[in-house]
């Protein structure tokens, strides 16, 4: 702990439980996640790497998020991992705005490339006839280009402002990641400016990019229900749903987390939020968007017979 007058340059990370008993279980848990984790978004990638069936606009979003969610997780786990087992749970400075950069980068982007996979099953299902025309190469790349560049440059406006705080009371964390959030609560500035950017800056962009999704998705869901086939019907709303169920996790879960983060006395909740923002989703994404998917699982099954 710093003492009054004495700046603070290291953080102790409380984690998500304090109970020593609990520690090591936890350990294995989340390690075993963040293996699968691993394993599920690096595979994915490699999937349609290797496999040229997969070299269209669909595939190539689905990779740049496979992506995101391992820039995620291993934005918080690995540390998470290391703090479990050390007594002294400390993190400088440096490190702190570091994790929190790279998270947010990667949460950021994730929102955009949402939002581009809405566009382009939008176009896919709207203008079936229009889509190689719109859905080139390059107008893909620039798209995914663009959603990683939004998500480098807009953490670093967090980031910046984190310099104008100062640290001299506490030096503990309630978190088990250096969650920007709770960090504002032991500064001994007033982080009010810090706090209004973060919810000026994290509510537009959450607004904006949902309500694209919505937009794109109500316009394919119009399309859909006009549609005669019911084969027809049903090949649409698998192509649609793997995207529709992850992107209700990704922002019923953002939601909680900075809309209704820190309202209420249970703090422990808020820990909950950003478990499963951080490790679960990444967990689960590659599983959502694969396990349905004939062409994944074409693919897949060509690795697993050579």
């Amino acid at each position: 702990m710093g003492g009054n007058g004495t700046l603070v340059t290291e953080f102790v990370l409380k984690g998500i439980t304090e109970r020593p008993e609990l520690q090591v279980p936890l350990f294995l848990v989340f390690f075993s996640i963040y293996i699968i984790t691993m394993l599920g978004n690096l595979g994915l990638m490699l999937l349609i790497w290797k496999d040229p069936h997969l070299h269209t606009p669909m595939y190539y979003f689905l990779g740049s998020l496979a992506f995101a969610d391992a820039c995620t997780s291993s934005s918080v786990t690995p540390r998470m991992l290391v703090n479990s087992l050390d007594n002294g749970k400390t993190i400088s400075l440096f490190e702190c705005m570091l994790q929190y950069y790279f998270f947010g980068s990667s949460a950021t982007t994730e929102c955009f490339l949402l939002v581009m996979m809405a566009y382009d099953r939008y176009v896919a299902i709207c203008n079936p006839l229009l889509y190689l025309m719109v859905m080139t190469n390059r107008r893909c790349t620039r798209m995914i280009s663009v959603s990683f560049l939004i998500g480098f440059l807009h953490p670093l406006i967090h980031v910046g402002l984190l310099f104008r705080l100062t640290f001299c009371k506490s030096n503990v964390i309630d978190h088990f990641y250096c969650e920007i959030l709770p960090l504002y609560t032991i500064s001994c500035t007033d982080p009010s400016l810090n706090a209004l950017v973060v919810l000026i800056f994290a509510g537009c962009i959450q607004a904006i990019t949902f309500m694209s999704i919505i937009i794109s998705y109500i316009r394919v869901l119009l399309v859909i229900m006009r549609k005669k086939s019911e084969k027809g019907k049903s090949k649409a709303f698998s192509t649609c749903g793997a995207h529709l169920f992850s992107v209700s996790l990704f922002y019923g879960t953002l939601f909680f987390m900075y809309v209704c983060s820190g309202t209420g006395p249970d703090k422990y909740q808020d820990k909950m939020y950003s478990l499963f923002y951080t490790i679960i989703i990444p967990l689960l994404n590659p599983f959502i968007y694969s396990l349905r998917n004939k062409e994944v699982l074409g693919a897949l099954r060509k690795v697993i017979n050579k």
